[in-house]
C-alpha cells in the first residue's frame, strides 16, 4: 500500500494533539481575558443599540468660505477622530449646507467624542513671558511666580528619544522669590522691546527693532493693556477663561489660562513661534525606562524643525519662567515645558504631568489637524434601538436558518465526517465570538448589521474548506488508499485550495474596508476576521483531529455511516507494491505504485 512520504511534514502531524492543545489554549486564555475584562458581549453599533446624535453649525469665523469642499474637509477629520480604524460604527455625515451630523454609537465615550468633533485644534507654540498660580492658588503663603513650583511639576521638553539624564529636574527651574511686579515689569520690557522670540527674529539671529517712535508708543501701550488684563485675570472661573486666549493672533502677545496638576496658572505669552501644523507626527507613549510616565513625542516637518530648534535655542538663554514655551491648544495651555537646550532634529516630547487619556487626547488631536471651519453645537439627542433590535432578531435568525442548512447538508452528505465539520464551525463560532467582544474595548469594533451579513458569510467560506479538504480525502479513497495515508495525502493538495480560497476572501475584504466609509466597512472588517480565523482553525484544528480520527476503527474501517465507504465511493482495488521486473523487460511502472 502507498505511503506518505517521510519527512518534516510527516514528523509534524504525527503529533497532531500539539495542535488541538495549541488552539484549546488559545481559547481558554481569550475566554478567560474577556470575562477578566467585564466585556462579555460584543459593543453593539448605532443601529443595533442606539447612542448619541450630534448636530454641529458651521460658521466662517476663520476666514476660510462655507463650501462642500471644506465641509466634506471637516467631515473627513471628525470622523478619524471618533472612528479611529473605521470599526467604532460612529457616523459622521453632511446635512444641507452648513450641518454636520455625528451618530455615536452606545459604549463610546460619547462626552469626549464630543469635545473632539467639533474642536478646531489650533494649535501654536509660544514663548511663555510670565506665569503663576491663579485664584486660590495665588493666594498661598510662598507662592511661585513660575508653575515649576513642588507642589505641581512642571512638564519638560527634550529631544525624542530621550533617556531620563537628560530631563531636568523641575525644582532647578523654580523661581520662588519673584514676585508678581518685577514680574510685570519684565513682561512690559519684553514686549516694549520686541524681545520674544519669534521666526523672524530666531531665524535672523536678532529680533526686529521697532520701525519708528510712534511704533514704539503703540507696543508700549499694548503691553501696559495686556498686564492690566494679565493681574485682573482669575482663570478658575470659567467665565474669565473663556473670554481669553481663543481671539489672539499667531503674531500677537496674548494672556491664556492653563491647568497644570488641576491647579490653574495664568501665562502671558508671546507671537507664536511654531504653528501646530507644522507637527507632521504626535502619539502618546508611556515612558518604560524613565519616571515620567506618559507622554506625547512629535515629530516636525522640515521647516518646522528648524524653527523649532531657532526657538528652543533662544529660550534656553533665559531664566524661568521665560525658558518656558506654551502649547496652546485653542487658546487654552495644555502643556508649558522649560527648556535646558536648543532641540535639533526635528522630534521632541512633552512629560511631567500626563495622564494616558490627556495624552492621547493631545496626539489625537495634533495627529488629525486642524477644522478647516468652526463649528457650533446645535443639538444632543439620544438616538432609540427600537427598530435595530426586530433587524438583529431577523438578523440572527437568518444566520441560525444558514447554519442549520449547512448542518442537515453536511449529516446528509458526509454522515460521520459531519462531526468533524460541525466541532469546527462551533470552535470558529466561539473564537469569533470571543474576539469580537475583545476588540470593542480594545479598538472600538462595533457590531452592526452589516457586519453580522458579514459573520454569516463566513459559515459559508468556513464550510468550504471543510468540503474541500474531505473531498480530497475521497478521492485518495476512490484510488484505493486507506484512510490514514488518504488523510495525509489528501492535505497538500486541500491546504493550497483552502489557502488560495481565502486568500481571494480576504483581498477583497481589504480593498472593501480600504475604498468604503461607514457601515461598509463593518462587512468588511468582519470578513476579514473571520477568514482570517477560518485559515487557523483548519490548520489547527479540522486538519489534526481528522489524523487523530483516522486512527479510530469507525473512520478507518470506512464504515457506511462514517461518510468513508469505499464501496459507496466506488473505490478500485487496493494498490499493492509491486517488484519491478529486472532487465530490459522491465516496463514503465505506475507512479501511483511508487
Amino acid at each position: 500500500m502507498a505511503a506518505p512520504k517521510r519527512g518534516r511534514s510527516a514528523s509534524a502531524q504525527s503529533k497532531p494533539g500539539r495542535s488541538l492543545a495549541l488552539i484549546l489554549i488559545a481559547i481558554v486564555a481569550l475566554t478567560g481575558g474577556m470575562f477578566l475584562s467585564g466585556n462579555t458581549t460584543p459593543r453593539l453599533g448605532i443601529d443595533l443599540a442606539g447612542g448619541t446624535s450630534i448636530t454641529l453649525k458651521a460658521k466662517a469665523d476663520q476666514g476660510s468660505a462655507i463650501n462642500k469642499a471644506n465641509m466634506d474637509t471637516a467631515v473627513d477629520i471628525m470622523n478619524r477622530r471618533v472612528n479611529g480604524l473605521g470599526v467604532s460604527e460612529a457616523e459622521v455625515q453632511t446635512q444641507g449646507n452648513d450641518n454636520i451630523i455625528v451618530n455615536i454609537p452606545k459604549g463610546t465615550n460619547s462626552k469626549e467624542a464630543q469635545q473632539q468633533v467639533g474642536t478646531t485644534a489650533k494649535l501654536y507654540f509660544r514663548p511663555v513671558l510670565a506665569s503663576e498660580p491663579s485664584g486660590a492658588a495665588a493666594q498661598s503663603p510662598s507662592p511661585s511666580a513660575s508653575p515649576s513650583g513642588s507642589s505641581s511639576p512642571k512638564p519638560s521638553t527634550s529631544p525624542s528619544p530621550s533617556s531620563s539624564k537628560e530631563k531636568a529636574s523641575s525644582s532647578s527651574t523654580a523661581s520662588p522669590t519673584a514676585s508678581a511686579t518685577s514680574q510685570g515689569r519684565a513682561v512690559t520690557d519684553a514686549l516694549k522691546a520686541g524681545s520674544t522670540p519669534t521666526p523672524n527674529a530666531t531665524a535672523s539671529g536678532s529680533a526686529k527693532p521697532s520701525a519708528t517712535p510712534s511704533a514704539s508708543s503703540s507696543a508700549g501701550t499694548a503691553a501696559a493693556k495686556l498686564q492690566a488684563q494679565y493681574a485682573a485675570l482669575d482663570c478658575t472661573k470659567p467665565a474669565e477663561r473663556a473670554k481669553v486666549g481663543g481671539a489672539a493672533k499667531p503674531g500677537e502677545p496674548t494672556i491664556a489660562c492653563g491647568q497644570i496638576k488641576k491647579v490653574w496658572y495664568k501665562y502671558v505669552l508671546g507671537p507664536a513661534a511654531v504653528d501646530g501644523t507644522e507637527v507632521k507626527k504626535a502619539q502618546a507613549v508611556f515612558d518604560t525606562q524613565g519616571a515620567s510616565g506618559w507622554q506625547v513625542q512629535m515629530t516636525f516637518t522640515g521647516s518646522g524643525a528648524k524653527k523649532f530648534a531657532d526657538v528652543t535655542g533662544e529660550l534656553a538663554k533665559n531664566q524661568s519662567p521665560q525658558n518656558e514655551f506654551g502649547i496652546v491648544l485653542d487658546g487654552e495651555v495644555v502643556s508649558s515645558p522649560f527648556v535646558q537646550q536648543a532641540i535639533t532634529g526635528g522630534q521632541a516630547e512633552i512629560s511631567g504631568s500626563f495622564t494616558q487619556q490627556d495624552a492621547q487626547s493631545l496626539a489625537n488631536m495634533l495627529s488629525y489637524g486642524a477644522l478647516p471651519l468652526s463649528f457650533q453645537e446645535q443639538s444632543v439627542t439620544t438616538v432609540t434601538a427600537a427598530l435595530g433590535g426586530e433587524q438583529l432578531h431577523a438578523g440572527l435568525l437568518a444566520g441560525a436558518i444558514g447554519l442549520a442548512l449547512v448542518v442537515i447538508y453536511l449529516v446528509v452528505y458526509y454522515r460521520g465526517l459531519s462531526v468533524v465539520a460541525m466541532a469546527s464551525l462551533l470552535v470558529s463560532a466561539v473564537l469569533t465570538y470571543v474576539i469580537m467582544s475583545l476588540l470593542g474595548p480594545t479598538i472600538g469594533f462595533a457590531l452592526n448589521l452589516p457586519a453580522v451579513c458579514g459573520a454569516i458569510v463566513a459559515i459559508g467560506i468556513t464550510a468550504d474548506s471543510f468540503i474541500v479538504y474531505f473531498e480530497r480525502i475521497r478521492d485518495e479513497i476512490r484510488e484505493g488508499r486507506s484512510l490514514r495515508p488518504a488523510v495525509e495525502r489528501a492535505w497538500p493538495r486541500a491546504r493550497r485550495t483552502v489557502l488560495v480560497s481565502d486568500f481571494v476572501s480576504f483581498l477583497a475584504a481589504a480593498v472593501l474596508f480600504i475604498v468604503t466609509v461607514g457601515k461598509v466597512q463593518g462587512f468588511a472588517f468582519t470578513l476579514g476576521l473571520t477568514t482570517v480565523l477560518d485559515v487557523v482553525v483548519v490548520f489547527l484544528f479540522t486538519k489534526p483531529l481528522m489524523t487523530l480520527l483516522a486512527r479510530r476503527r469507525f473512520f478507518a474501517s470506512g464504515h457506511k455511516w462514517s461518510g468513508l465507504d469505499p464501496k459507496s465511493l466506488g473505490a478500485k482495488p487496493p494498490l499493492r507494491r509491486t517488484r519491478r521486473p529486472a532487465g530490459p523487460a522491465a516496463g514503465p511502472v505506475d507512479p501511483k505504485e511508487a
